[in-house]
Formats: C-alpha cells, structure tokens, sequence
C-alpha cells in the first residue's frame, strides 16, 4: 500500500516539476549578460547568481524579494564533463527536476547574472569546496514531496514578509535539495567559510580591555539560505562581467548620437 501512495505522489511530482520548470517570461529591465564575458571573469569558487525567467523562478524572486532566483558554484574542468558541442560542464547547481547537475554556460545565456567571489580562500579551500560538491553531483530531489513542490505553484503566496524565506524551508524529507543556494551554502560551510552568519556580541576575554565587546558568529541552517544572500553578504565581492571586461562608455552608442549623425 504504501508502495502504491508513493508511486502516485512520484507521478504527481514529476507533472509538478515539470509545470515549475517551464519558463515563464518576465519583463526584466536588465540586459542579459554576454556569455563569454561570463566566462572571462570567473575563478573556480566563485558563485553566479542568475534571474532566471522559469515558474519556479517567479515564486523564488517573490519569496526573497530578490532579482536572483538562482545560484550555481563554477568548478573550472574539476568535473571533467562536455557537452556535445565540447563545451566544459564547468558550472555545478541544484536543479528541481535533474537533481545536482554539471552543466555549461550555455544554460545561463539570455539571462541576466553576476558574479559573486568569496575573498580571501586559499588553494587548498577552493579544492575541497569543490571535491565537496563534486561529491554530491547526481544527487536528486526527492519527487515524492508534492506537497514541498506544490507550494511554489502560487507564485506570490500572501504572507508576511518575515515568513517568506521559512516557505523556503517547508516540508518534509530533504525539501530544500532542489533550493540551489542550500547546496551551495553547505558547501561553503564544509570549510567554515561565512555567508550571513548570526552574529551574537559578547563580553571580551581581553583582561586588558574591560568593558570591550568581541563578535561571535553562529553558523546559519543551510537550508535558509536563499541566492540574494551571496550578494548582500559581507564576505563576497560582487564581479560584474561587463565591468571586469574593461568597460569604456565614452565608445557607447547613444540613440542622441545617431540623431545627430548628418543626412
């Protein structure tokens, strides 16, 4: 019986994940952002941010209050994989209907993205925060939960603004598996690296500062984490591939200037 009621919340899943991951056009006042000036910027550690544009999308951007939706850790050739044009599958994300997956930067090309790096990590962290997702590559959501999953299919839920990021955390099981900022949250906790951590003050141990306060940061469940996070947080610079590759505006065209140009 049992066996039953989850091959029929299975089916029913797989029908919710697909209805949440088709695309859903926005109008976005944001140009897209060039995929090999993407490309040309990035270190391995560092995180993308992406506007994504699907059903699912819409629901996160409300929920967070965020144009991010979605996030993904650039891996460099760690994984080793290509697409069949030969692409490297250099970006590794949580996806809500293929689970953890490697893939290209063809997947974020239309979309507009930044680039958030983490300061101050040396060789040997940006190594393990990458065995450590690497590890998890193929991992999957768990398509049984339809009620975790159907709660994305009302894209602006009314509720109070202080309860939106714990919709994220609702459910049963492992619901925040196919939430891509949760991955990669527990990613950059496996070397103790911060994002937004509670941040408590307590009396220092300095005796020759009586009085002082000393800063004590408790680490954040991961599964809170939502991708505007890697954005605001204090601990990661903001890379604007644009900008990274060498902007001038003095070479850009305005639509004045072409009003000028004589006949």
């Amino acid at each position: 019986m049992i066996g039953i009621f989850n091959s029929i919340a299975r089916w029913i899943g797989e029908r919710l994940t697909r209805y949440l991951s088709q695309t859903h056009h926005t109008h976005s006042l944001t140009a897209p952002t060039d995929p090999a000036k993407l490309m040309a910027c990035l270190m391995p550690g560092d995180v993308v941010l992406v506007e994504g544009q699907s059903r699912f999308s819409v629901t996160i951007k409300y929920l967070t209050q965020s144009t991010w939706s979605h996030a993904a850790l650039f891996v460099g050739e760690a994984s080793g994989l290509a697409d069949d044009q030969g692409r490297p599958r250099c970006f590794l994300e949580a996806d809500l209907r293929d689970g953890v997956r490697a893939v290209t930067v063809a997947k974020f090309a239309g979309l507009h993205c930044r680039v958030c790096r983490p300061v101050g990590l040396d060789a040997i962290e940006i190594d393990a925060l990458i065995r450590f997702v690497m590890s998890r590559l193929g991992q999957q959501y768990d398509l049984k939960n339809v009620v975790d999953l159907a709660r994305y299919l009302l894209p602006t839920p009314p509720v109070p603004v202080r309860w939106r990021r714990r919709m994220l955390a609702l459910g049963s099981g492992d619901p925040t598996r196919a939430i891509c900022s949760t991955l990669i949250a527990q990613v950059f906790q496996s070397v103790r690296y911060p994002i937004l951590p509670l941040i408590q003050n307590v009396p220092s141990q300095d005796p020759m500062c009586l009085g002082c306060m000393d800063e004590m940061l408790h680490v954040r469940h991961h599964s809170l984490f939502v991708p505007r996070d890697f954005d605001v947080s204090p601990y990661f610079a903001v890379i604007k591939p644009t900008l990274a590759a060498g902007f001038e505006h003095r070479a850009l065209t305005w639509h004045t200037d072409i009003d000028k140009v004589p006949s």
